[in-house]
């Protein structure tokens, strides 16, 4: 894995013993223990994440709102400094370029945190739409390290590091301070459905407050989580991965993510017309999720079949439930099928699909 990129807390992962993989370009944890107990531990306690792989990206100038309101589909009109957006960036026929998250410094200064396998694709396609307004792109991915605190004891966790009053700091809003010494862009986000932060630093100062936070964490039970956990965990509180529920060919609307899309906030936005075109008509297909009752998993791109065994979709996602003890998913089926009874063959087996409406289990984010 020589060609891999690597975050600044590789040989940190390493020394406490996780399993390295290559992730979408990246030499990253799936797992230090077992997946299993590291997804049990986020939702017992506390798991920490090196999510140093994500993209970075500083959106600046006098129509840097203006800009950002005509590139996502949410309102970014809404922000004020120290509120955070989550939102889709579209291509004009309304399938997904990425979706990303926004955050409000300052009346011209807007920070953007985008998916690690689409970094390049991403700046570049920022940076084309950009070319018309008052604005200026800065690529900081490689300034920046990234950890995610999540679980029930998180807050408290990185209390005990900093003077910033957490408890202030509501969910999807973020504030500034040092944790352990780093200074820390400290946000109450996170992929888990989980409450928790994560931690936006230098990338030297990456190994310093990794091992504080975790020194800090083992009273309460905090460990090191990998990505396999980070999967089943998002899946788990039903929330969207690029590539598999949303993709450039899979809508926001289509992915069950209408709420993030503001046909009304008053201004043009690239995908629009063709968003608005599907809302009037409909779309021919929907993202579902599932439970089967069975602990056998559902892999990606199994096909969805009908009552009378006929292909009606695919399988975007599939995992374990490690708290139902059950296999559960999600699936791209025809609109027209998705009231129907459906099902998966798995290996001879038909296994029943339950469609249900996420989260799969209850979840304790921060109001």
């Amino acid at each position: 894995m020589s060609d891999l990129q690597r975050t600044p807390l590789r040989d940190f992962h390493a020394a406490h013993g996780a399993r390295l993989v290559d992730f979408a370009g990246w030499e990253m944890p799936v797992q230090y223990r077992s997946i299993l107990e590291e997804h049990k531990v986020v939702r017992r306690a506390a798991g920490m994440f090196d999510v140093s792989h994500m993209g970075e990206v500083d959106v600046r100038g006098p129509e840097a709102a203006k800009f950002l309101n005509y590139l996502v589909t949410n309102d970014v009109a809404k922000l004020f400094p120290g509120r955070v957006l989550y939102s889709p960036m579209c291509y004009p026929h309304g399938g997904v370029v990425d979706d990303l998250l926004v955050y409000m410094r300052g009346t011209e200064d807007y920070f953007l945190c985008i998916n690690a396998g689409n970094i390049a694709k991403d700046l570049a396609w920022i940076r084309e739409q950009a070319t018309a307004f008052a604005v200026t792109i800065t690529d900081r991915c490689e300034d920046y390290a990234l950890l995610a605190i999540q679980g029930p004891k998180a807050v408290e966790i990185v209390q005990a590091l900093t003077g910033a009053k957490l408890g202030l700091v509501k969910y999807y809003h973020f504030t500034e301070g040092t944790v352990a010494g780093v200074h820390c862009l400290i946000s109450r986000t996170g992929y888990t459905g989980e409450d928790g932060l994560e931690l936006y630093h230098a990338a030297g100062d990456a190994v310093g407050l990794a091992e504080a936070i975790l020194t800090a964490g083992a009273p309460h039970g905090l460990e090191l989580a990998g990505l396999g956990a980070r999967d089943s965990l998002r899946l788990e509180a039903g929330y969207p991965l690029y590539g598999h529920e949303i993709t450039q060919e899979i809508s926001p609307l289509t992915a069950g993510l209408g709420w993030t899309v503001k046909l009304d906030k008053g201004t043009d936005f690239i995908g629009r017309t063709s968003l608005l075109a599907e809302k009037q008509k409909g779309g021919s297909h929907q993202v579902v999720f599932f439970k089967t009752g069975d602990r056998r998993i559902v892999r990606a791109d199994t096909p969805v079949l009908d009552a009378d065994g006929l292909m009606v979709g695919r399988v975007l996602s599939g995992t374990l439930s490690p708290i139902l003890n059950e296999s559960i998913g999600s699936a791209w089926v025809a609109t027209a099928a998705a009231a129907q009874p459906l099902a998966v063959d798995i290996r001879g087996a038909k296994l029943n699909l339950h469609l249900v409406k996420p989260p799969f289990v209850p979840l304790k984010k921060s109001s």
